[in-house]
């Protein structure tokens, strides 16, 4: 399948406490073309207000989940200049099922950890070390970040949230590293009903269950793992000396530069790439001729900038191009109208990098080639 790379918004909520605030926010994304994938967390003490010396902890990042799913994609998709449309809540007993499913999951646990609050019901007491977890003992990783005695990670580890947030990649890269193996195939259905009864998402399960043969042969070792760059103040004036308030303002100036590199280069590598032949090299051939070949290019892509990039990429090859808008549909097609020699179709095809071919018997408003982008472009 021409599967495009997919983005989501990764929420992981505590559903024992009532406000139900988000303990982990991350963007995944996973792309079947060049297997590659990356985890981009976002701290949960991210600031969202407009000012931090006056805020309160529900201008949290973390508290927006409380507002609705739409608030906190909206946010995200502000912080980081994506245009994230999927999202999947994840509740802490899926992460227990899923760990308990696959037979537990070796992690080498950074420091001994002991914390007990008992208004949360959370007792975390793991010892340090390479063991094997259990769902249970997952979730106490995952949700530590202070001892009893308020000692907590070092800073060479990274401290306080960066620590955790970092211990919540590591261990999601060890458990993706454990489910994504052949052995697993037969536990798919497990997976999938886990989904259905602790996961909330946007995302059909067709559409997920078409990324799983791709993602068994996936390599962690290909998995990017980042923190979006923030600087921690406090405590602020809207605080107190017993309650101070703490928060993460976002850098947006190395956020953007971490967002382009992982995200908008990849992106544009696959435009450069997708529009070669087999040696590297798009197709050449001599604008005195293209220039005879008349194109119809329809937009049902639903974009404007998908249209203007295909008009670009035949204008920039001589061809005679003229354009329409019509209803959206998913995939790419060109349409052979007038039986034209094939080296212009495969060029076409090539400059596009998607594309269904197919024919027509007769010619369409006087055009030899109909190109309908899709979606998919």
């Amino acid at each position: 399948k021409d599967l495009k790379e997919i983005k989501v918004l990764v929420l992981g909520v505590s559903t024992d406490l009532d406000s139900e605030l988000t303990d982990t926010i991350m963007v995944a994304t996973y792309n079947p073309k060049d297997q590659t994938a990356s985890l981009l967390s976002i701290p949960r003490d991210t600031y969202t207000g407009k000012d931090h010396s006056q805020g309160t902890p529900n201008e949290k990042i973390n508290a927006l989940y409380t507002k609705g799913i739409d608030r906190i994609l909206a946010k995200v998709n502000e912080l980081t200049g994506l245009d994230l449309k999927y999202y999947m809540v994840v509740d802490n007993e899926a992460l227990i099922k899923l760990v308990d499913v696959i037979g537990g999951v070796e992690f080498d646990v950074p420091i001994n950890m002991n914390y007990h609050d008992d208004t949360q019901g959370l007792s975390i007491e793991l010892s340090k070390g390479l063991q094997v977890l259990d769902g249970n003992h997952a979730e106490q990783l995952l949700r530590f970040r202070k001892n009893d005695d308020g000692t907590g990670y070092p800073a060479e580890y990274g401290s306080d949230d960066i620590g955790r947030m970092k211990t919540q990649r590591n261990f999601i890269m060890a458990t993706a590293k454990q489910t994504l193996q052949a052995k697993n195939i037969f536990k798919i259905k497990d997976i999938i009903d886990i989904i259905y009864e602790y996961v909330e998402t946007n995302i059909s399960i067709s559409n997920i269950k078409s990324y799983v043969p791709y993602a068994i042969n996936f390599n962690v070792e290909n998995l990017k793992s980042v923190v979006l760059p923030g600087t921690s103040v406090g405590p602020t004036q809207s605080g107190n000396l017993y309650a101070p308030y703490w928060f993460i303002l976002t850098n947006k100036t190395e956020a953007k530069k971490l967002v382009e590199s992982l995200y908008f280069e990849n992106e544009e590598n696959e435009e450069e790439t997708s529009n070669t032949d087999n040696n590297g090299q798009v197709i050449d051939i001599p604008t005195s001729e293209t220039n005879e070949i008349k194109i119809e290019v329809l937009n049902a892509s639903g974009s404007k900038n998908k249209l203007n990039k295909v008009q670009k990429l035949l204008k920039e090859k001589g061809y005679n191009v003229k354009t329409n808008d019509v209803e959206v549909i998913s995939k790419t097609t060109i349409i052979n109208n007038t039986d034209v020699d094939g080296k212009y179709i495969e060029q076409i095809q090539e400059l596009l990098g998607v594309g269904v071919l197919s024919s027509s018997a007769t010619a369409s408003n006087n055009t030899d080639v109909t190109i309908i982008i899709g979606k998919d472009f």
